[in-house]
């Protein structure tokens, strides 16, 4: 049915280009939300990591 309706809309020559672009996409979109975490304050990232976020406890 989804199949159908991009048809209708995209075409099937862009649908084509797409699902070969799709890996790449995902793959730089990994490596940016890496990037982000990397160059951002990634203790506040980890302390949802549940078992990362005992190692970061501080005894005040």
């Amino acid at each position: 049915m989804v199949q159908k309706i991009l048809n209708k809309l995209v075409g099937l020559k862009y649908i084509s280009i797409l699902r070969t672009w799709v890996p790449n996409m995902a793959a730089w979109g990994t490596v940016g939300g890496v990037a982000v975490i990397h160059f951002t304050d990634w203790r506040l990232v980890l302390d949802y990591v549940p078992y990362i976020k005992g190692k970061f406890t501080t005894d005040e």
